[in-house]
């Protein structure tokens, strides 16, 4: 008699493609949706703004890749002013506090003192503002500008939470945040913590909690990243194309070489020199990279260079929740070293000025220590019209840049990102205080994964 035996199967699971391939997915799709919306053309003329009415693919790639940029800009606040109180009550714990604030920002400096100088080289070999059509007509000088005073009534907080109230043409008030004048706050009550001593540590354990909630709800937020790379770069490439780069092609390869030297052989030179893998620092940094590149936006970011930094790259929670956001704030390798500096030779030669020896160590002196001078009032062309206006350049060259911009702000962005990353990690390295298991650890499916959902944390202790 032969008994048969049926074995029965589970059906197998359906795994999702890791956190770094669904970002992937997002860019394709991204640009396939983007040239699909742009071919459609716009609907029409508004008749009363007379503003280009967007189809309805551009529009919901726009509202998509917004509201996910909006969400991540709403957590900054909190995440920034907790986890700053945080760190310096445990910074007490650690070695040499000073010492590693001190460190960075001169590592901050010295970055941004070898982007420049790759800046000008190229600037000076490409030629950038002779090799254009672009025409005089373009030329306007931008509604704002960078000055050094910026710096100094940007470190002073409106209000406690450093907020700032606007009013619309419709009666609403919006409500937007200085993070400079967040950073001033959180280190001022930081400090004060440590010196009120035990008295504090209600405030303290508060602190310690409302922090684990923001990062929970923030981890949610990030879930949504995949999606909202399609709407961003959708909606990059719905609006603004590829027509412009004819009449400044040389400027824009002269942008994306300065971008790509420091990205591709800059930084991999630093990590190497401190015994670092690069693949090990790039596949950790990469969602925090990717999200920077199409989101165009470093505050929005840093939530995500945060958390990628603690737990790919194995900084300290304590040190990174201080350096990661000055960095957001002052560190800025794309926009305040590379850009102005090529940008400045481009409007020198445009106008058929000369400049001096003296003059490119003004570009090299305003890209290191100006990025803190615009730090209230972020942004590329900020900074520039801070270069331009300390060099004696026309202002009204920056408008000659503007057609441009996002498709230009897209590598900057994702630059500075991966700078305000790589500095933490190099410091705790040469501190003694990165914790080299985590940096080396396979990344497996997800190159970014929730400390909660693991049994073990993946931060080194402060």
């Amino acid at each position: 008699m032969t008994t048969s035996v049926t074995t029965e199967r589970k059906p197998s699971r359906f795994r999702l493609p890791s956190f770094g391939v669904q970002v992937l997915i997002g860019l394709v799709l991204g640009v396939v949706l983007g040239l699909v919306a742009r071919s459609m053309g716009a609907d029409g003329v508004d008749a009363t703004t007379g503003e280009v009415d967007p189809n309805w693919l551009t529009e919901t790639l726009s509202t998509i890749g917004g509201t996910f940029v909006t969400l991540l800009r709403a957590v900054v606040p909190p995440l920034v002013f907790l986890a700053i109180v945080a760190s310096i009550a445990n910074l007490r714990d650690v070695t040499g506090a000073a010492r590693l604030a001190w460190r960075t920002l001169a590592w901050f400096a010295i970055t941004a003192l070898i982007a420049v100088v790759i800046g000008i080289v190229l600037g000076l070999v490409l030629q950038p503002g002779d090799h254009t059509s672009v025409t005089s007509d373009a030329a306007s000088a931008p509604s704002t500008t960078g000055s050094w005073l910026d710096f100094l009534t940007g470190l002073v907080p409106a209000n406690v939470l450093g907020l700032e109230g606007s009013a619309s043409n419709d009666g609403s008030v919006g409500l937007s945040f200085n993070v400079l004048q967040i950073l001033v706050v959180s280190i001022a009550v930081g400090i004060a913590t440590l010196e009120v001593g035990e008295a504090a540590e209600p405030f303290l354990a508060f602190v310690r909690s409302a922090l684990a909630v923001v990062q929970k709800v923030l981890w949610w937020i990030i879930l949504l990243a995949p999606i909202a790379t399609v709407g961003l770069l959708g909606n990059a490439v719905a609006s603004y194309g590829w027509d412009a780069l004819g009449s400044l092609g040389m400027f824009t390869v002269a942008i994306y070489a300065g971008l790509a030297l420091v990205v591709a052989g800059v930084y991999p030179a630093l990590l190497r020199l401190h015994g670092l893998s690069v693949r090990q620092f790039f596949s950790g940094a990469w969602p925090a990279i990717s999200l920077a590149f199409v989101s165009r936006s470093s505050v929005g970011t840093m939530p995500v260079t945060e958390s990628v930094t603690e737990r790919n790259l194995g900084v300290p929670r304590a040190y990174a929740s201080f350096a990661v956001p000055l960095g957001a704030t002052t560190k800025m390798d794309g926009c305040a070293s590379i850009y102005p500096a090529i940008s400045a030779i481009f409007v020198a030669q445009f106008f058929g000025l000369d400049l001096s020896v003296t003059d490119y160590l003004l570009i090299a002196f305003v890209s290191v220590i100006g990025s803190a001078a615009t730090a209230g009032v972020t942004g590329a062309t900020v900074m520039l019209t801070l270069t331009l206006s300390t060099l004696g350049l026309p202002l009204e060259g920056v408008g000659l840049l503007l057609a441009i911009d996002p498709i230009l702000d897209m590598g900057r962005t994702a630059v500075n990102v991966t700078g305000q990353a790589l500095v933490p990690t190099i410091v705790a390295k040469r501190e003694g205080i990165l914790d080299q298991a985590t940096y080396d650890a396979p990344r497996g499916r997800d190159a970014w994964r929730e400390v909660a959902d693991s049994r073990e944390p993946a931060t080194a202790a402060a």
